[in-house]
C-alpha cells in the first residue's frame, strides 16, 4: 500500500501544482472555467496557495504519515467546495470534469496512506 500512496501522491501532486500554477498566471482556460462558476479572480492566488499546500503535504506525506493524511483531507475539503461550485452553478457538463476526479484522487490517497 505505501508504495500504491507514493504513486498517488507523485500523480495528485504534480496536478496540483500544474492547476495552482495556472490560477497564479491565470490561464485562459482556468480562469474562464472558474469565473464561470462565479469564483472571483481575487480568490485565485489563495485558492492556488491551497493547492501548492496540499502538493507539498503529499509529498512530505511520504515521510511523514500525520502530514500525508492531513493533507489529504485538506485536499479532499477542497475538492468538494469545488464540486459544490460547479454543481451550485449548475455546472455539471463539462465542470465536472477536473474537480471530481481529483477528488476521487484525493480520498484515494487518504486511504492508501491510512493503510500504509
Amino acid at each position: 500500500m505505501y508504495i500504491c500512496y507514493i504513486i498517488v501522491a507523485i500523480v495528485l501532486a504534480a496536478i496540483l501544482v500544474m492547476s495552482g500554477r495556472g490560477k497564479l498566471v491565470k490561464d485562459q482556460r482556468i480562469t474562464e472555467s472558474l469565473t464561470k462558476v462565479g469564483v472571483p479572480t481575487s480568490w485565485f492566488p489563495y485558492l492556488a496557495i491551497a493547492e501548492l499546500a496540499g502538493a507539498l503535504g503529499l509529498i512530505v506525506g511520504i515521510f511523514v504519515a500525520p502530514l500525508g493524511i492531513a493533507a489529504a483531507i485538506g485536499i479532499i475539503l477542497y475538492f468538494v467546495g469545488a464540486v459544490t461550485t460547479h454543481v451550485r452553478a449548475s455546472d455539471t457538463k463539462g465542470g465536472l470534469s477536473a474537480p471530481g476526479p481529483l477528488l476521487v484522487l484525493g480520498i484515494v490517497a487518504l486511504v492508501l496512506r491510512l493503510m500504509a
